[in-house]
Parts: structure tokens; sequence; C-alpha cells
């Protein structure tokens, strides 16, 4: 009876790439793996199970020079993989040993081995239940058992990790091999970076030992558990768990400061973590994760960006044909003139234009402009919403100028001493209080969105003009968001209200990077007194994409029928909150419609939303960004799915714990904010 060690590795991890090579010691983690392993007395052989993809030439270059054999194999199908490893080396019993467990005791293998001949089962384990230290996992099966699960085993999910199927199918034998003392709290795996400083640190203390025993390190721990704080509050299996999104964002957050480069995408703004976090492919109003699960997006649409829907062939084929032509040269492309042109035309009172690439630029270039116009430093900025996107990059107030109108923990911190207090907040709807800002202070600029959560109320748009103008003040509206929603152009045409400059921004490439800012003369002309200038403000994908888009849009109308479906979809809340007898407030443009739960469990109640519909396919909270691609059918699925979620939160108002049905935190409460 041939008794074969199969390790599972490869050089694919998500959360720490290469790490079966990631070198401890001087040696890589792979060789020390198999060197333990060799000193297994009940073991015939020993084989590397991975897979067929390029990265993972250098593992099988060193299993090969170390006189292992490397079976290479799907790269997904891990099961079938182990099945022709085994079926190869004609192996009567497996022994499944993972590569990120370099700890692994050769006798605890044996130990195992004898268990499992002694038991006559077809499966054994020392993990169900988990009484060892993770990272010293062995599993023992029959290669009859093997065969029938690789021919029997359907979900991707039983293919994936080998052994599930085995284990909950119910047509084999089992048995478990446990400890006398539950261990499974100690962390001895190697999964994160954290994982490979301890397990490091350990073959440290020991060198040049690398054949000590796992009693030896217990007994390390239990001396200077200091050695092993690091990766003491990770999860053991957390990665059999999460999926390949979620492995990516902790990997993320590893090398991004934050993990990402948009607040409002964080995983933590909508589901902690169960929130896929990274996509794979979008089209339509669809987007399917890292793993290819599909959902319908009833949530923020890129942040807003692609009013068409994701993918929109023609504006893809615009693209595509400026590639193919070129998108950079030493010329100026010369569809931003184009586009200027296109621009001053939808609005008469402005005469130019200038772009950038994102929201943050356009708004710091607007105020820079604005500023050298005005000859004043100090800008007037609504605060109404309690965040603009300047902030990300233009000059911070001091502390008391920005006092409530911050996220908790945002500081304006890296600000020269002599720019703080030139940022001065006010509140929407609040005329009062913007005059007494002008009537103190000398005040260059007013910055503002035309409306977002809330509509002008008793003329406060035409009293801001009127103010303006009378004090000498270039007045601003910030359209990044709410242009082409409920107008062919800026928001403030239905209002008919003219600033000096307006800044448009997300919807304008329909997900390609585009900024625009226009302006009438005398004020945009300013721009050619101070340095504004970036390279890739003249790359030619923006502005083709954003001549496509609006042509598209005008065709269409698209304002029109997303403003029609976003009070399709406000009116659906209401209708649900009325049936369950549940109290929410709405707010937001039509086109960008949200809602609140009048209850202190309203972030709870937010969460537990995003958490029944991902599972039913749907990514959805309590706001969307409409999209011409939210059809009639769309929207009558998504609130029939969504009713029983509301059901679940009118049991919650009469007295269930919301948190039982919650499987992990709570969202974050800046979400609403940070749109």
């Amino acid at each position: 009876m041939k008794t074969v060690v199969i390790v599972q590795a490869r050089m694919g991890s998500t959360r720490l790439p290469n790490k079966v090579m990631k070198r401890i010691g001087g040696r890589p983690m792979i060789e020390l793996l198999l060197n333990r392993l060799s000193h297994a007395e009940q073991v015939d052989e020993i084989i590397v199970a991975t897979s067929v993809a390029e990265g993972n030439k250098p593992l099988v270059k060193q299993v090969s020079s170390m006189g292992y054999r490397c079976y290479c194999g799907d790269e997904n199908d891990v099961l079938d993989r182990y099945f022709q490893a085994a079926k190869e080396v004609q192996a009567d019993v497996v022994v499944r040993v993972t590569g990120d467990c370099p700890l692994i005791d050769p006798a605890l293998v044996d130990q195992a081995i004898a268990a499992f001949k002694e038991a006559g089962v077809d499966y054994l384990s020392n993990t169900s239940p988990p009484t060892y230290p993770d990272g010293l996992d062995v599993e023992v099966f029959s290669f009859a058992a093997l065969q029938s699960s690789a021919l029997e085993a359907e979900m991707a999910f039983d293919r994936e990790h080998v052994t599930p199927y085995m284990r909950t199918s119910g047509h084999f034998k089992l048995a478990s091999m446990q400890h006398g003392k539950d261990l499974s709290a100690l962390r001895w795996t190697v999964d994160e970076q954290a994982d490979l400083e301890v397990v490091s640190a350990v073959f440290a203390h020991f060198a040049p030992d690398i054949y000590f025993t796992w009693a030896r390190v217990r007994e390390l721990q239990s001396s200077q558990p200091e050695l092993f704080s690091l990766n003491q509050k990770l999860i053991r299996n957390e990665g059999a768990m999460m999926g390949s999104g979620q492995k990516l964002w902790k990997r993320a957050k590893q090398v991004i400061p934050g993990g990402n480069m948009l607040l409002s995408k964080r995983p933590e703004m909508f589901l902690p973590d169960q929130w896929p976090a990274y996509f794979s492919k979008a089209k339509g109003c669809k987007v399917w994760d890292m793993d290819g699960k599909e959902y319908l997006d009833l949530s923020i649409m890129g942040i807003g960006t692609n009013i068409l829907g994701y993918g929109h062939p023609e504006v893809d084929d615009a693209v595509r044909a400026t590639i193919s032509a070129g998108n950079m040269s030493t010329f100026n492309c010369p569809e931003e003139v184009y586009l200027a042109e296109k621009l001053v035309a939808l609005h008469p009172w402005a005469d130019m234009a200038r772009f950038a690439r994102t929201g943050g630029e356009a708004n710091a270039v607007a105020i820079r402009i604005a500023r050298a116009a005005s000859g004043k430093d100090k800008v007037a900025v609504c605060g109404y919403h309690g965040w603009h996107d300047w902030y990300l990059s233009a000059n911070l107030g001091d502390d008391d100028s920005l006092a409530g109108h911050l996220l908790p923990g945002l500081e304006p911190k890296g600000v020269p001493e002599n720019l703080r207090g030139t940022v001065l907040p006010f509140n929407y709807n609040n005329y009062a209080e913007l005059k007494a800002l002008v009537d103190e202070h000398e005040i260059g600029v007013i910055k503002m969105e035309v409306s977002r959560n809330q509509g002008p109320e008793d003329n406060f748009l035409q009293k801001v003009r009127k103010l303006a103008t009378e004090r000498g003040i270039v007045l601003i509206f910030d359209e990044c968001t709410s242009g082409f929603r409920q107008t062919f152009g800026g928001l403030h045409k239905l209002y008919g209200v003219e600033p000096d400059m307006a800044i448009f921004g997300k919807a304008l490439g329909n997900g390609y990077a585009i900024t625009a800012m226009i302006g009438r003369r005398e004020i945009m002309e300013a721009a050619q007194s101070t340095f504004i200038s970036s390279t890739f403000w003249t790359e030619r994908i923006g502005p083709a994409a954003a001549l496509k888009t609006l042509e598209v849009m005008e065709r269409e109308m698209s304002w029109e029928v997303i403003t029609k479906t976003g009070q399709s979809i406000a009116s659906s809340w209401g209708k649900l909150a009325d049936k369950y007898g549940l109290k929410i407030d709405h707010w937001g443009l039509p086109a960008l419609t949200g809602f609140t739960f009048q209850s202190q469990n309203a972030l709870a109640y937010k969460s537990l939303i995003t958490q029944e519909m991902l599972a039913k396919g749907y990514l959805a909270g309590n706001s969307v960004y409409v999209c011409t691609e939210h059809t009639p059918d769309v929207v009558k699925r998504f609130f029939e799915e969504l009713d029983s979620v509301f059901a679940l939160i009118k049991e919650c108002e009469e007295g269930r714990d919301v948190n039982d049905l919650l499987k992990g935190p709570v969202c974050d409460a800046g979400f609403k904010r940070l749109n």
C-alpha cells in the first residue's frame, strides 16, 4: 500500500503573493516544508501539486531541483489536480498538506497515517474539529475516496478546496484525530505577512536546526509569547470563507494607505468583511466579482460615473478607435477643442473651458482660477452635506473653520500655517450664514453644489448669485455629481441661476476619466496668470469618451430616463416602508436617490439590506445612482427581492435583534456623506 503526501502549493496566493517561495532564514519556505516532511517514516513519496499557470514555473523549478516530482494541473479545480497527481504516482493512501504550513511535524503526519489505517475509514483529519495549532493541518484519505469525490463533486467550493465533499456528502466513513487540549487558537500557518514574520522568528530561534518538533514550538510560545504576537488576531481558515476580492482587499491594505484610492469604494462603507471589493467585469448594470459571481448593481454604479451603464458599446468603440489612432503625442488632441465648444454651447453664459481628469483636480483648479481672478484667497464653501471633493486636493482651513464639516478623524494636516483659515464653510439654504461670512471676511470665491440631498428654499440660489455679483465674488457651482442627471448639462439650468464657473465630472465620460471647468471669459482667462498645467490632461481618451457620451445622452435624453426611474425607485421604497409600517426619510436628486430609516438601528438595517441582497445577487444599500440600464423590469425584480428584507427589518423594529441577523460588522456611518 503506497502512501503519498501531496503538497498543495502555488505562487498566486491572493493575500501573500509567492508565499511558498518567500525566504525564511535564506531558504524558500517550500524547501523547509519538504525537508521537514521527508522525515515522515510512513510516507513512501512526496509530490507537489501546483497549477499550469505560468507564474508557478519558479516553484516547479525549485521543487524539481530538490529531487521531488511536481504535478501541474488545473488552476481552479484543485480536486481534479489532486486526483490526477495521486493517479500519476499510483497512490493508495493520500496525505494532504498545504504549502503554507512550514512548521508541519513529520511525526504528527506519521501519527495521522497510523490512525487512519487503524480506524479503517475513508477519511481522517486533525481538523474536524481543530484542536492542533493552525499550521499543523493533516488530512489522510484513500485514493478511492479521492476518485469518487473527483467524479461526483459539482460545487465550485468543493472542487477548489479538495476535501469538503468527502467531509459533508455523507458518502464516506470519517474519523478525527484530536489533541488532549484545544490548541486551535495558536496560529503557525503562513497566509499573510504577519504570519511570515512569526514563522521566520521561530526558525531563527532554532537555527540552524530545521527539524525541531511542534512540541518545542509550543514551549517557545509559552516562554516567549511576544514572538507570536503579530498574527494572533487573524482568523483560522479565514481564506476558505473569503472570496478572492475580500482576500485581495486585506492584501491591498498592506501596501496602499487606506486600501484604495477612493473612500467611497472601501468595503467598510458597504458591508465590512463580506463585500466582494473587486470586479473582474462590468457591463450594463451588471458587475462580476473576481470569482465570476454576477451581481445587478442597484447601488452606486461606479460612484455615479456611468449614466449610460457600464461598458456602453458606442462609448467603448470611440475609445478603442482613439487607442488605435494613438492616445498621446507631441501635438494636442483636437477632441479637447470640440468638447470645449460643445460644453460652451450647452451653457450660453460660459465662454471657455479647461479640462482635467478627476474631480479632485477639477475642484482644485477651479478654485485656483477663481482666486486668481478675484485676487482674494478666502473661499466660502457650502458644507451642507458635510463633504466636498475639493477637500481632497485644495487648501484646508483651520480646525475651527471646519468644525462639524469634516468626517471624524480627518484633520487639515500638512497645510502651511499661512494658508489655514482660508476655507470658510456655510450651510445650504442658510443665506444669513453666508452673508455673515462675506461681511466679516474678504471672500474671493463662493463654491457650492446647486442641490444634492435637498433643494433650494426661499430663492436661496438667486440670493447667492446676487450677493456674489454685488461683492465681486466668483461663484462656482460644483456639478461634478449633479451634472447631466436632471438636465442636459448643469443642474443650475433647472433653477435659472447662472454661476461664473461650473465644474463637471463623474458622468461626463461614462466611466472614462474626464472632468471639465467652464466659465466666463474674464474669469477663465485668469488661468493664464498662474501655472495650471499637466501632461495627462492632454491625453485623448477622456475627451473622445466625453464627446461620444454627450452624443448618446442627447439622442436618448438620458437625463429624463434616469430621473423617471429614480422617482419610481423612491416611490417603491416608500411603498415598501408603508407596507411594513416603517418610517423612512428620502433624500437626494431623483437620479441619485436614497433613504434613511428613522431608527437608532438605521446603519444596521442598511447593512442588513446589503448582506441579504448580496446573497440574492444584487449590490444594494439605501441609495442608487440610476443609469439607463436600470430598466423597469430590473427595478421590478429588485423590489420583489427587497420585500423580504424589509419584512426582516419590521421584525427587528418589533424586538428581534438585528445583530443576530448580521454576519459581520455594521457598515461605516460616513458613506452617505462620502458619495
